[in-house]
Order: structure tokens, then C-alpha cells, then sequence
């Protein structure tokens, strides 16, 4: 779906992180499934040339008009761009794209891992768990304070938040993967992990779930320049490789969710 979007509000919500919302239509809210994404084109010219993937934060038609919402980190000549956008502004819209979390997988307790813009992609899957009210945790991590986003939203939903940075400015001193360790060996708990972030929380996130023996869904973030799967430029390695049959998985259209245990991590 190809459209034009208004800006409702481009706000700072954190130094370097910004938080907006776009107008939307009613087909493309009913499109934006939690996990899925938008490719926007943030000017009008051929600088940058190459649109911008975004994780839909939320979607939503319910209150005086369709809407769609991202976070994004300003950290490029594009994410700058966008930060200047004010409200008002009209933005080149592709999506709702790729295939979003699974909530079907059945689950005592569903378990979120992310930080920074990785939150994104987790608050709408939180916002519709909660709506089947489905018991909801959220542990989120960071470098520091400025990393954790939104932590508030979640809280709103009934989501028990847990927090852990690098710096202890926030939470607990250390990396999200000791408290979230902690919770599933001490309450044996029976959950299925959905988790956003950089590679190498992922890697570890799979990790414990693997050990745990849980499913675990993983939202990989990728370079993208076309976001429909024919450039091949988000490809990462999937488990089923063999010497003459390569396995390779298109992060924007085959993803970008996908359950942890199909992601080669040496090659992710």
C-alpha cells in the first residue's frame, strides 16, 4: 500500500530518540499486525535516494481518525531529516510490510526483550496480548537512561516492566538478559519470548530460550532498500544450510519476525 501521511506530532521523547505519529486509513490499520513495518521516504528528492524502514510502534482507528505511530533514533543524514519534519508535513508512505509475530503460539505468560527502537515493534504486540489479557512482562535494556523508551506505555497496558542498563543510570547495573534469566529460572515459568534489539541481544535472547526450552520469536533489524524482497540486500543466513544448498532468508519479506530457532546467529 502506497500512500501519502500527515504528520500529527514529531516529538523528542529522549535525547536522540523521537516519537511520531502519521494519519492513516482504516485498510492500512487493519494491515499493521504487531511485528510488521513502514518504508518512508523522508524527502522528495533523490538525497537521501533510498527510503527508511520503521517498526509501526502502534496503529490505532478507534479515536477521531486512523492512525499509525514509529520510534525512531536520529542517527543519519535520513533520521535528521525526518527530526525536522513538523507537523503538518507530508511523508511518502509504503506498507504495513513483512510478516509480523505469531500470537497464536499458546503461552502461560508472554515474555518481551528489547531496547531503544527496538521497543517499537513490541508495544502494539503488548497493546493486543493485553487486549486478550494475556499475562504480559516486559524487560527492557539499554546502554543508559536515554534507552529506555516509553517504558510508561507499557506500564499503561498492565505490562510488569523490568529494566536493566549497562551504566545502572536506570533499573539494575548489567545486560536485560540477567533479570530475564532470573524470572524464567525462578518462576519456571512457561512463556513464549518475543524479542527486538541488536544482534547480539538476539543471539543471547535465542540462547536462553534455546536452554529453557521455549519458543521464542525474534524481530531482526536490517539495512533495507526496498522492503519487498527483490533487491536481496536484508538476506541473513538461516539453520537449514547445507554445503551446496545455501539457506538464506529475506529479512523484509520472509521477516522480519521469525522464530529464533530458523536464524543461523554465526552468519545473523
Amino acid at each position: 500500500m502506497l500512500t501519502e501521511s500527515s504528520i500529527l506530532f514529531n516529538k523528542e521523547i529522549s535525547p536522540s530518540y523521537r516519537h511520531m505519529r502519521l494519519s492513516a486509513s482504516e485498510g492500512f490499520v487493519r494491515e499493521a499486525a504487531p511485528g510488521r513495518f513502514v518504508m518512508l521516504r523522508v524527502e522528495g528528492t533523490t538525497d537521501p535516494l533510498l527510503r527508511r524502514p520503521f517498526a509501526i510502534f502502534d496503529a490505532d482507528a478507534s479515536s477521531g481518525g486512523a492512525v499509525f505511530e514509529i520510534l525512531y533514533r536520529v542517527v543519519g543524514k535520513a533520521t535528521a531529516i525526518l527530526s525536522a519534519k513538523k507537523e503538518g508535513d507530508v511523508l511518502d508512505v509504503l506498507g504495513p510490510l513483512g510478516k509480523g509475530f505469531d500470537l497464536a503460539v499458546p503461552a502461560a505468560e508472554h515474555v518481551l526483550v528489547g531496547g531503544g527502537v527496538g521497543l517499537a515493534p513490541l508495544y502494539a504486540l503488548a497493546k493486543e496480548l493485553r487486549a486478550a489479557s494475556s499475562t504480559v512482562r516486559l524487560f527492557a535494556g539499554g546502554r543508559g537512561r536515554d534507552d529506555i523508551v516509553r517504558a510508561e506505555a507499557f506500564a499503561s497496558l498492565g505490562v510488569e516492566c523490568h529494566v536493566a542498563t549497562e551504566d545502572g543510570s536506570i533499573g539494575e547495573r548489567g545486560l536485560v538478559t540477567q533479570p530475564l534469566t532470573r524470572h524464567l529460572e525462578s518462576q519456571g515459568a512457561k512463556a513464549t519470548i518475543y524479542a527486538c534489539g541488536p544482534e547480539g541481544m538476539l543471539r543471547a535472547v535465542a540462547k536462553i530460550a534455546a536452554r529453557h526450552a521455549l519458543p521464542c520469536q525474534v524481530s531482526l533489524e536490517s539495512r533495507m532498500a526496498c522492503g519487498v524482497g527483490v533487491c536481496l540486500g536484508c538476506v541473513v543466513g538461516g539453520r537449514r544450510a547445507a554445503p551446496q544448498t545455501p539457506d538464506f532468508r529475506c529479512v523484509c519479506s520472509e521477516g522480519p519476525v521469525f522464530d529464533a530457532n530458523e536464524i543461523d546467529w554465526g552468519s545473523a
